[in-house]
């Protein structure tokens, strides 16, 4: 089969599937395994990443309010990115893989169905996966397997992503009373973290503040924040490298409550990849949830960790 990922994660559980040699052409945000990196990129973002934070929220929010029109140009300015469907037209795809979790995060369902009316002599089948919480990760898993012809194998890692997690919640349980955590999705404005993440701290031995299990990421104030004062806290920007992470950190530090958090206070502050780890809905969810139980309680025996992933900041 000639496979177009659109998603990230989607690319990844391909990689995991054994089929990588099968796909065709990658979004501009599938960067791992490294391998992809050679593939032809389909989509582009039509906002300006490079912008603040702050910025980029309302070039976001700005799109959103755009209400679509009778004209396709109308509606297509709606959307966060584009698709090259000429690019895909050449490509010729049999499978495309998209979501339907988040239209700001990813190239949408939408988005896909709208280019795929534009090809001629074409019908690719389109495999839409829709995370919110872990299991509807490892349901993603199974379909991706299915679409693949490798639903035994999907199975599989399936199992043993959640032997992993298995095994890390053992360890974590031994450890005393959990500490309160609260992970930013977005640094200007604060944004907490929802879906899958409380489920990966509770794994990791710690007890999430800042958001709900399978419910999207709630916008915070500081007062808020404040009002939580967790004992830990984790900034995992969407979409961030921890480079660009570290690049916004002034803007929590020059904020006049900063110093006055109990987190702060106890040094017991990270920053994580949360574009490669935690927010990615994918094979490396499991190693998400081994990193902050890093952050929370240091080595854990047998499970290695990627240094080069996060930081401890105060």
């Amino acid at each position: 089969m000639r496979l177009v990922s659109l998603l990230a994660s989607a690319t990844e559980m391909i990689a995991a599937l054994g089929c990588l040699d099968q796909l065709v052409a990658r979004s501009h945000e599938c960067d791992y395994p490294p391998e992809v990196l050679r593939l032809p990129v389909v989509s582009r973002v039509q906002i300006d990443t490079a912008a603040s934070s702050a910025q980029i929220d309302a070039q976001i929010k700005r799109l959103a309010q755009r209400m679509p029109g009778p004209r396709d140009a109308a509606i297509q300015a709606l959307s966060v990115y584009a698709i090259d469907v000429m690019l895909l037209q050449e490509l010729r795809p049999d499978v495309i893989f998209t979501q339907t979790q988040c239209e700001v995060c990813a190239v949408s369902e939408r988005d896909v169905m709208r280019a795929v009316e534009r090809l001629t002599g074409l019908r690719p089948r389109i495999v839409s996966l829709a995370p919110y919480r872990l299991d509807d990760v490892w349901e993603d898993m199974l379909r991706v397997g299915e679409a693949l012809g490798r639903r035994a194998q999907a199975m599989q890692l399936v199992q043993r992503f959640q032997q992993r997690l298995h095994h890390l919640h053992e360890l974590t349980m031994q450890h005393g009373t959990r500490p309160r955590v609260a992970v930013l999705e977005w640094l200007d404005p604060l944004m907490g973290a929802g879906n899958w993440t409380p489920e990966l701290l509770a794994i990791a031995g710690g007890e999430n503040v800042s958001g709900e299990i399978g419910q999207p990421a709630p916008w915070l104030s500081w007062e808020e924040v404040l009002a939580a004062d967790p004992d830990v806290l984790v900034l995992a920007p969407c979409g961030f490298t921890l480079e660009r992470t570290m690049l916004d950190l002034p803007l929590l530090q020059h904020h006049p409550s900063w110093r006055s958090l109990r987190a702060v206070k106890a040094g017991r502050v990270y920053a994580l990849d949360g574009n490669a780890y935690l927010n990615r809905s994918g094979p490396r969810l499991v190693e998400s949830a081994e990193i902050l139980s890093h952050m929370l309680w240091g080595p854990m025996p047998g499970i290695p960790i990627d240094e080069g992933s996060w930081m401890r900041i105060v």
